[in-house]
């Protein structure tokens, strides 16, 4: 049996949605609304996974370090107490390591490594969605993101959702697998403008550590969003790659067709 935490999430509603109808999954999430099985990260009592042969960890969301790897390491000391073979974790892409979330992804995986369970590493690059929301244009059309001259291999959330999906639902030839999920081409803010037809006028990082914090963003989202910015200025997450396709079996989403709205 697998089961996939987290399906409640952005990310998370997507794969229930591909494994929807299956005798052979069960979708887990904090909010019984949206799961067969409550499974809250911060209730030790709900993380049962009794009978559970293959987990798909999906991460838990953006918080605190301290917070976030609590709650993934109390996931897979239960997992590893009730006998689950395999964890596929839903981690940051290797070009990541530079922005301020990084840290309790490769603590997670550093701990699956040191674990009894076989495991498989999705190492997710940014979506193309927040790519979009990074670089929204305002009234005017005009695109002011602090993202300079750099670019993102952005990646559409839906082809993310499909490669879990894909490889939770036969694990094995992936066992011990590091896959850098990443898109084939990087965009930036004047791509964005374009495909929106919009203007691209960048901003500074402190016109956009301002603005983030005058939203009423919790203390910890303003240095995660502007760390993002900054990545994606200076040139740290631009590098595609081809191992997504390889997952899919199929040519990924273009990141400028899911921004304008054209992807399927």
């Amino acid at each position: 049996m697998l089961l996939v935490t987290g399906v409640s999430g952005e990310l998370g509603t997507l794969i229930a949605a591909g494994l929807a109808g299956r005798a052979d999954v069960v979708l887990a999430s904090r909010n019984p609304e949206y799961g067969r099985r409550r499974v809250d990260f911060d209730d030790p009592a709900s993380l049962d996974f009794a009978g559970v042969t293959t987990l798909l960890l999906i991460s838990a969301g953006y918080g605190e370090d301290d917070v976030v790897i609590a709650r993934h390491g109390a996931v897979i000391d239960a997992a590893e107490r009730d006998g689950v073979g395999h964890i596929v974790y839903t981690s940051l892409a290797s070009a990541g390591d530079h922005l301020p979330y990084a840290l309790p992804h490769r603590w997670t995986e550093r701990r699956l490594r040191s674990g009894t369970a076989a495991w498989t590493i999705l190492r997710n690059g940014l979506y193309a969605e927040l790519l979009a929301w990074l670089a929204a244009p305002d009234a005017e059309g005009r695109i002011t993101a602090p993202l300079g001259g750099g670019k993102l291999a952005a990646v559409a959330r839906r082809d993310l959702a499909d490669a879990a999906c894909r490889v939770a639902l036969d694990p094995a030839p992936h066992a011990g697998e590091v896959y850098d999920l990443v898109g084939e081409e990087a965009v930036g803010g004047a791509e964005v403008a374009e495909a929106l037809g919009g203007v691209y006028r960048p901003g500074t990082m402190a016109q956009a550590r301002a603005r983030i914090a005058a939203s009423g963003a919790a203390p910890f989202q303003t240095p995660m969003l502007v760390g993002t910015y900054s990545a994606i200025a200076h040139g740290f997450l631009d590098g595609t790659g081809g191992e997504l396709r390889a997952v899919l079996g199929t040519a990924p989403r273009k990141a400028l067709d899911v921004i304008a709205g054209k992807a399927g």
